[in-house]
């Protein structure tokens, strides 16, 4: 997995000072850290709603492997509105961890190819109905076939 290091000036305060580590995180941890924030409608299964600050400080937190030992960012720490992280350094950690837990520009052009374009499917030679396993003729319409005679 990928490494992400960065070195915290003074800027942001001598408390947040020091060497940081940032690691990949598996495509399963950041599933599973969307889903526990993310609200789904029952009938339709669409997003209802979803808590991106707490998405973002769980895979910032998921990520973050080595910390200066002074005073240690938490979860708490990164969603308090009162005593949380200066702004500039939650955007740069978020910068950091979208980076190396994001795709790169290669991966998401090939993604996006084929919804762009010429359909890559083709469409099927009968819309009305389909025979089952046993020879039968099923339609969408009553269960019994009705024969018509064609008059000429």
């Amino acid at each position: 997995m990928r490494n992400e290091k960065v070195e915290i000036d003074k800027r942001f305060g001598k408390e947040y000072a020091g060497k940081y580590v940032f690691q990949e995180i598996s495509w399963a941890k950041r599933s599973r850290i969307i889903q526990k924030y993310t609200k789904y409608s029952q009938m339709t299964g669409q997003v209802v709603s979803s808590d991106y600050v707490a998405i973002q400080a769980e895979t910032i937190m998921a990520s973050l492997k080595e910390q200066p030992p002074h005073k240690q960012i938490t979860l708490e720490k990164l969603l308090s509105e009162e005593d949380g992280v200066p702004v500039g350094l939650g955007e740069l950690f978020s910068k950091l961890v979208n980076k190396l837990n994001g795709l790169t520009v290669k991966e998401s052009r090939f993604l996006s190819e084929p919804s762009e374009g010429k359909r890559r499917t083709k469409k099927s030679q009968s819309t009305g109905s389909a025979r089952s396993s046993g020879g039968h003729l099923n339609s969408s319409g009553n269960s019994q076939r009705k024969r018509s005679k064609s008059s000429s």
